[in-house]
């Protein structure tokens, strides 16, 4: 079993316990038995109900480190081969819970999303708590008829929805949308035998054409969905990454189908400050047998592309390291030809007896020469003062002589 203690933590910070540990589940549980140990972790240590327990704060984002390795299944197997310091501590993403968060720090993060930076939100915890207590509010959801409403923010409508066995094996769909794209998340609760619910799938919603939406699909076979914050960070930092990480977060569910009965839905406000516009619809899948069809192919190309995709990444990485080389290499070649073809300029121009020329006195005479030149210039474009102009006399002011012997 490997060791769990990087070499930096032994020496220079706190040690880190097992992942495993932390969330008390064995290493060989499934994605849905992490999230549900992470939920209820969380919804036990989070701030909101242990506002002065700095200690409760320190285990919240313990079990949130935890639930960030383990969740990640590349992550997870880097962290079962080779503990943490196989995993890029750099990439950790965290998940915001907005109801926790001041103005300001909810201002920067509106500003960010708005930016582009894809940013992980949770669900808020007394959210999660009424939930788990039984004291929402839950609307039965017909199927087939839409219903439209507008849900505040931090704040989760909650719908019914009964199916039958026929209507099970057929398949079933819950479908999201906001014609003013508003953010919010489509939740799917399992059902205690408190009378409670627990959070057990979370469908965050994404931008399609002129809408936002959030689908969950239970069809009797796998179906996948797209996390697109799955290694946003490491994606931001390199371009090319972006491209050759987009199908990172194409993971399938964790719930396949849905036994008949009573199932319990919810959509939550996830918009920074305002409101978020709405339409629910619950749909058996029997009339869309082509559709299911449909997906299920184009879903098996998008894994085969997948595939296909990180064995062109190892390509095209070699590839690019050549092309560096090369480019490096030409700069450097093309360097030397030059240094070669100065010094052979320098050994034609020795062959003479003529004394070499001083081009700092040309340079001097030529300075001068445009200086002189200046001069001229300004003396030939200088006007005369209206003091050095000769006097014009008027013709008023002819002296005439006369001769006052002389009479007239």
């Amino acid at each position: 079993m490997p060791s769990h203690l990087s070499k930096q933590d032994a020496t220079a910070g706190p040690v880190r316990r097992d992942p495993y540990e932390v969330l008390a589940i064995s290493r060989n549980s499934s994605d849905q038995e992490i999230k549900s140990a992470y939920r209820k972790m969380a919804l036990k240590y989070h701030p909101d109900k242990n506002s002065n327990d700095p200690e409760a704060a320190d285990m919240f984002k313990e079990v949130t480190f935890s639930y960030n390795i383990l969740s990640d299944p590349d992550k997870r197997r880097q962290y079962d081969s080779a503990g943490f310091e196989a995993v890029e501590l750099e990439s950790q993403e965290l998940e915001l819970d907005l109801s926790s968060l001041g103005a300001v720090n909810t201002m920067f993060a509106a500003l960010f999303s708005k930016l582009g930076v894809p940013i992980k939100t949770t669900v808020s915890a007394t959210v999660l708590e009424e939930a788990l207590n039984g004291v929402v509010d839950i609307h039965p959801l017909p199927l087939g008829l839409p219903i439209c409403r507008k849900v505040e923010k931090q704040c989760a409508h909650f719908y019914s929805v009964t199916i039958t066995e026929e209507e099970a094996r057929d398949g079933f769909v819950c479908r999201v949308q906001s014609s003013d794209k508003s953010k919010f998340k489509l939740l799917y609760f399992d059902q205690e035998e408190s009378g409670g619910l627990s959070l057990a799938l979370q469908e965050d919603s994404a931008k399609t054409g002129k809408v936002t939406s959030a689908g969950m699909y239970f069809l009797c076979f796998p179906v996948y969905r797209l996390d697109h914050t799955v290694n946003s960070i490491a994606a931001a930092k390199d371009a090319d990454a972006a491209f050759f990480k987009k199908l990172d977060g194409f993971q399938p569910y964790e719930i396949t189908e849905l036994k008949a009965g009573t199932h319990v839905f919810a959509v939550y406000g996830d918009n920074f400050f305002k409101s978020a516009s709405y339409s629910i619809e619950a749909l058996c899948a029997a009339p869309f047998m082509e559709e299911k069809a449909n997906l299920r192919a184009v879903e098996a190309e998008i894994l085969a592309k997948r595939a296909e995709i990180s064995k062109f990444e190892t390509e095209y990485r070699e590839v690019l390291a050549q092309f560096t080389e090369m480019s490096s290499r030409y700069a450097q070649e093309m360097q030397a030809i030059d240094e070669f073809l100065r010094q052979r300029n320098e050994i034609h121009a020795s062959y003479t007896t003529a004394p070499p020329m001083k081009r700092s006195s040309n340079k001097r005479r030529n300075k001068g020469s445009i200086r002189e030149t200046k001069e001229d210039a300004q003396v030939r474009d200088k006007k005369p003062s209206t003091r050095d102009r000769p006097k014009k006399k008027k013709w008023f002011n002819i002296h005439l002589k006369v001769d006052k012997r002389k009479p007239c």
